[in-house]
């Protein structure tokens, strides 16, 4: 096993530490808002400090060895250990999740939502990170597991009780599709773990995922097709993948903002993650098997994404399809199993997960001020808003893979890797050229919506001249004569302070992407080392 053994207590620090701000809330009054608050930046911020500790630490001339490693007895019955490390795979997500984390915490400051309860509300939100962060460091299939459904409570609390209309709906059946696909994928992961034990590979059985990594390709084919079957359906079902996509549109429509941040940045790596980390290293000849297929579907969703996004009336709506799209342009990389098409995919999670995760905090914002995100009622932000119409326009140009910004490497090398991928090289350039086509569909749909939102003349309704029976009018609009005065401002300091570090991110890794890249590739040399070539 390749690991060093260096600050073995840090990760646990780290990934726990928003579980200690959470014990301290439990015993504060609900209604000291303020100090709740309080205690949960303080906690965000010290979450990042240790990140940014463990980024000091980290070794970047073995990225491709799990750093930070322990190893701990666990659940002794099954033998399953508490055993965690940190790579060049996984620290940029660990890193991602703390900071997004913390500027969720801060755009919160004056952004609780209807019904209140900043106490709960803030303690769901540590939760959730403390799991994100698990799922990225675990090196166990039974504690990838827990982590990985340990995700799913706060996130459907946070859209059955803080989110839209058809919260309850869309919290439920967020909830039960991820169910389903994980019941599956404990399935494949307790079948491994019979096989190899069954196949007398090692003295004892385990659920380590670096020693699975090592003997789990010694499996017959058709066991390996199998097994990788039922995990693809629990990863899918999280990126989500086309066909098993249909969740993510209503979570994200009814989801308060920060749920769709948070949703968008870092959970829908959970999915592609675990492809990388665990189905594909452990199990290579069923993924050459599977490839072609996980390709085609990955196209699939980028035009059928695409297309959705040109269907919608909603804001919010667009941007959660433009996922699927862009999702699907992580799939396609990690389905040529080459080293190019995982590094572009690596990027391309956390590109996306700062570009998206922005166009969301604009669109809850813009929801904040007019009520509303029904695209044919919105215009003229550029006038009303220059500041968060240029954000605005900024990120709709990240995300449609601008060269000179963060998107374009997560889709360009993308679409490069499928002209020579592992197999089935000319099916892949078929998909090379579909994906190809999903990059101008993209430019369309964000171009029409930054057109409609931001361009042109204030609707009346929205200009302060509207009557006050007016279409739309909100509860909290205020009321002079018969004239309706909208709450439209530009951007807060609260709002500056949560953006500027993605606006920042999305600039510095489009101009110099090997900031990144020089993480990542060792260690996906490492997980393709089955497969004999990069």
């Amino acid at each position: 096993m390749d690991v060093l053994r260096n600050n073995n207590a840090l990760l646990t620090i780290g990934t726990f530490l928003p579980l200690a701000g959470v014990l301290v809330m439990m015993f504060i009054p609900s209604g000291k808002e303020l100090l709740h608050k309080q205690i949960a930046l303080l906690t965000a911020l010290a979450t990042v400090a240790v990140g940014v500790y463990t980024v000091a630490k980290f070794d970047f001339g073995n990225a491709g060895k799990l750093q930070f490693y322990a190893d701990t007895s666990w659940i002794k019955v099954i033998h399953s250990n508490y055993t965690i490390g940190l790579d060049g795979i996984s620290l940029p997500l660990y890193m991602l999740s703390s900071v997004i984390t913390l500027v969720v915490m801060v755009y919160s400051w004056d952004h609780i939502p209807s019904p209140g309860n900043a106490k709960a509300f803030l303690i769901l939100m540590l939760v959730l990170q403390t799991s994100m962060a698990g799922t990225f460091v675990a090196q166990d299939l039974i504690l990838f597991f827990v982590f990985f459904e340990l995700v799913l409570l706060p996130m459907y609390f946070m859209i059955g009780v803080w989110g839209g209309e058809q919260r309850q709906y869309a919290s439920l059946k967020f909830f039960l599709y991820t169910m389903f696909g994980s019941a599956l994928m404990l399935v494949a992961f307790l079948a491994l773990y019979w096989q190899v034990s069954k196949n007398g590979l090692s003295g004892q059985a385990s659920f380590s995922i670096p020693y699975l990594a090592a003997h789990g390709g010694v499996l017959g084919k058709t066991v390996q097709i199998w097994l990788f079957a039922g995990m693809f359906v629990g990863f899918a079902v999280k990126v989500p993948m086309f066909p098993f996509h249909t969740w993510l549109p209503d979570a994200h429509t009814q989801a308060p903002t920060q749920g769709s941040v948070i949703l968008a940045a870092v959970m829908l790596k959970l999915g592609t993650y675990g492809f990388v980390r665990i189905a594909i290293p452990i199990l290579p000849a069923a993924a050459k098997a599977w490839a072609p297929w996980i390709g085609g579907l990955a196209v699939i969703g980028i035009i059928y994404g695409a297309l959705g996004c040109l269907a919608q009336t909603d804001m919010k709506r667009l941007i959660a399809f433009s996922s699927v799209a862009h999702m699907g342009f992580v799939m396609l990389g990690i389905s040529t199993l080459t080293t190019l098409g995982l590094n572009a995919a690596m990027f391309g999670m956390v590109a996306h997960g700062l570009i998206t995760g922005m166009l969301f905090f604009v669109a809850g914002s813009i929801k904040d001020r007019y009520h509303t995100l029904e695209i044919k009622r919105l215009g003229g932000i550029l006038k009303q808003m220059p500041r968060m119409g240029w954000i605005l326009g900024f990120c709709a140009m990240a995300s449609l893979g601008l060269p000179g910004l963060a998107g374009f490497w997560g889709e360009f090398p993308v679409i490069v890797s499928a002209y020579q991928p592992f197999t089935n090289t000319n099916v892949f350039r078929v998909y090379m050229v579909v994906a190809a086509v999903g990059t101008v569909l993209a430019a369309g749909y964000l171009l029409w919506l930054f057109q409609r939102v931001a361009f042109g003349e204030p609707p009346e309704e929205f200009s302060g001249h509207a009557p006050a029976h007016s279409v739309g009018a909100a509860a909290n609009d205020t009321l002079h004569g018969d004239e309706i005065h909208h709450d439209i401002h530009d951007v807060k300091l609260t709002e500056w302070l949560a953006w500027s570090p993605l606006l920042l991110g999305i600039v510095v890794l489009g101009i110099y992407p090997q900031l990144l890249f020089k993480v990542i590739d060792p260690a996906v040399q490492v997980a393709l080392k089955a497969y004999g070539k990069g």
